[in-house]
């Protein structure tokens, strides 16, 4: 019991070395900030697109240009669609560039902390 008591006060009294969990954190962004970024931009875009298209059905813009309407909203529906897919290549890229460097320093991490 004493033992238990006296590794705990012990632990919040070592200097604790973060820095590999910081590296590792910046691994993790850099590996998934590409995809995330394209994704939104990408999705707001369509959005912005499907929008615009949707605007002119109604009438609200460029009244008598339907077809208008019909084209640029489906081409936003397109760049919805094709969004995800693309995100997630982008994604999975990322995580293959940085894969071997994120494991090496997850199992130091792991393995300092076993110790």
């Amino acid at each position: 019991m004493e033992n238990k008591i006296a590794e705990s006060i012990k632990k919040d009294y070592e200097i604790k070395d973060d820095s590999n969990i910081k590296k590792l954190k910046k691994l993790d962004r850099k590996a998934k900030l590409p995809s995330t970024i394209f994704g939104y931009t990408f999705g707001i875009i369509g959005a912005l697109i499907m929008g615009f298209g949707m605007s002119i059905i109604m009438g609200s813009l460029l009244k008598d240009m339907l077809v208008l309407g019909y084209v640029s909203g489906i081409i936003g529906l397109i760049l919805i669609s094709i969004n995800y897919p693309i995100y997630r290549a982008i994604y999975n890229r990322g995580k293959n560039k940085y894969r071997n460097e994120i494991l090496d320093l997850s199992n130091t991490i792991l393995e300092s902390e076993l110790k």
